[in-house]
């Protein structure tokens, strides 16, 4: 799985650590108001490898939670899906809106070979300084470079290069007129 490879996701280990995830995720989002310290330490057992400063708005939902790698300051708004099937690393200081779905999880093209279940996953990259807006959908295998913008509701499907801010669906960039 990890190695981008195609992977049986009904396997038992990859099943128990996704339901581990579900448990965790579900505590989170029940706990942000009513107990800070405990919300903390819910957050350190479902994402190890994130920034202790990490804030996140219930609800959030991951696969597996260990997947997700975060700078400093970084900020997940309401309703956020991350499928970390693959490494999602996120630089510092960037902020995500409400609804934003990132996904490393995919599947085989040819229908076929879908129907017999294998799927397999591609890793995301965002740069530091980042804002996604709300809405916006990151695609398996897409980097986004440092300072960029993801527009409300985008469709990012390719890459995007440093300071560039994208819009629509699919996404692409836009001139700034106050540049």
């Amino acid at each position: 799985m990890l190695a981008g490879e195609l992977y049986d996701a009904t396997d038992p280990l990859l099943v128990q650590e996704r339901l581990r995830a579900r448990a965790l995720t579900h505590q989170l989002n029940v706990t942000r108001y009513g107990d800070p310290s405990a919300y903390r330490e819910i957050l350190s057992a479902l994402l190890p490898n994130a920034s202790a400063d990490l804030a996140i708005e219930p609800p959030f939902y991951c696969d597996y939670g260990y997947n997700i790698y975060t700078g400093e300051k970084v900020f997940f708004n309401f309703n956020c899906v991350l499928l970390d099937v693959m490494p999602i690393r996120i630089g510092s200081n960037v902020m995500f809106g409400p609804n934003v779905q990132i996904y490393t999880a995919t599947h085989p093209v040819d229908a076929l070979e879908r129907r017999k279940g294998p799927e397999f996953a591609k890793p995301i990259s965002i740069g530091g300084d980042c804002w996604i807006g709300g809405s916006a959908v990151i695609s398996p295998g897409v980097t986004i470079g440092d300072r960029c913008i993801v527009g409300a509701g985008a469709v990012v499907t390719k890459d995007v290069p440093a300071d560039t801010i994208v819009v629509g669906n699919p996404a692409k960039p836009i001139v700034r007129k106050d540049a």
